[in-house]
């Protein structure tokens, strides 16, 4: 008998070991699968929650946000081990069956909190700075994209500053603009424009030429003929020699409403009432796409598979296209403004440019 027991001592060391082994296993491999997991699904989350709220802005709805403050999860590892054997009338045993089995539960914990408050004056209702556009701007994001999305005007040339809220029943200013954001592109895309912060806390742009572009954009924005010129967040031109390029800037919010023009709305919402028609002098329908043309497009109706990211609001799906690759990155700047919005950017920026992004 002796024999016997030693047998099932064998077997059960042998089972302890193979279950201990896969213990050591499955925690890392539970850790490294349910980290992934969070990290898809809350950035997704983010994404899908921004979007909606654009197209609440559209709709004149107010919007709300929730932010993921924690996430935390308990992991419960169960084990069970068996043995069973049967004997006839001889003492050794004529079968031994080893039984094992390994299960976990998984408790996880997450807490939200609403953005309201300081945070949310600070997020949604400040004007993002101009240290901010040069952080952007030395980061390789386009400056034109920068320009569009957050400036309501350069120097007094308006950037359709009503859109900056609900949707206007005028026509915007933009055009103008426009051709001046496209001419400071031209330059960075042939590294002939750099932006500056020096140590007395001055942001400035240099042009490192003296090309006919450069001197078209100083025609423009009614500039002396300098090589550097200050960069100031504010109202107004500034008396006296112009050596100053002054940009009134969005809020987030600002940024929001103005993105948030891009929402194709199906006609039965148009006819019902529940969007605002901005109308030209003629009487026509004014496009929205002008304003927002190779910078951002929401559309409806889920009509392919081809998405990005979407939502459902009053009963329609909203999505961008994934093959818009001019949206996703407007969409991915934006995400980074709504987080530089949080914190301070003064005294951060790089003092001079990096290679040129999308």
């Amino acid at each position: 008998m002796k024999f016997n027991i030693l047998m099932i001592k064998q077997a059960v060391l042998i089972l302890s070991l193979i279950m201990i082994t896969a213990c050591a296993r499955i925690g890392p491999d539970i850790i490294q699968a349910s980290g992934n997991d969070y990290n898809v699904a809350i950035q997704r989350t983010i994404d899908e929650q921004l979007l909606l709220n654009l197209i609440r802005l559209k709709y004149h709805d107010t919007p709300f946000f929730l932010e993921v403050n924690s996430v935390s999860s308990q992991f419960k590892l169960n084990t069970e081990t068996g043995l069973s054997s049967t004997f006839k009338k001889q003492e050794t045993p004529e079968s031994i069956g080893l039984t094992g089995k390994l299960s976990f539960t998984e408790q996880p914990t997450v807490t939200y909190l609403p953005l309201h408050g300081n945070d949310f004056i600070q997020r949604l209702l400040k004007p993002i700075s101009v240290d901010t556009i040069l952080l952007l701007a030395n980061s390789g994001w386009s400056i034109e994209r920068i320009f569009r999305l957050t400036v309501d005007d350069i120097n007094g040339i308006p950037n359709a500053p009503n859109a900056g809220g609900p949707t206007p029943t005028n026509v915007p200013d933009f055009k103008e603009f426009q051709s001046i954001a496209n001419l400071f592109r031209e330059l960075q895309n042939k590294n002939a424009i750099n932006f500056v912060y020096d140590n007395n806390k001055n942001t400035s742009i240099i042009f490192n030429d003296d090309d006919q572009t450069i001197n078209l954009l100083r025609k423009k924005l009614k500039l002396d003929k300098y090589k550097k010129y200050k960069l100031i967040n504010g109202k107004g031109i500034v008396k006296g020699k112009n050596d100053s390029i002054i940009l009134s800037t969005r809020s987030f919010l600002g940024v929001m409403y103005y993105l948030s023009h891009s929402v194709d709305v199906p006609d039965k919402d148009k006819i019902s009432g529940k969007v605002t028609i901005t109308y030209d002098k003629s009487g026509n329908e004014f496009d929205w796409s002008e304003l927002t043309n190779n910078l951002f497009k929401i559309k409806s109706g889920l009509n392919n598979s081809n998405i990005a990211i979407s939502t459902n609001y009053r009963n329609t799906w909203f999505y961008i296209d994934d093959s818009d690759l001019d949206s996703k990155t407007t969409f991915s700047l934006l995400m980074q403004l709504f987080s530089l919005q949080s914190g301070k950017s003064e005294g951060i920026a790089p003092l001079l440019t990096l290679p040129i992004g999308q």
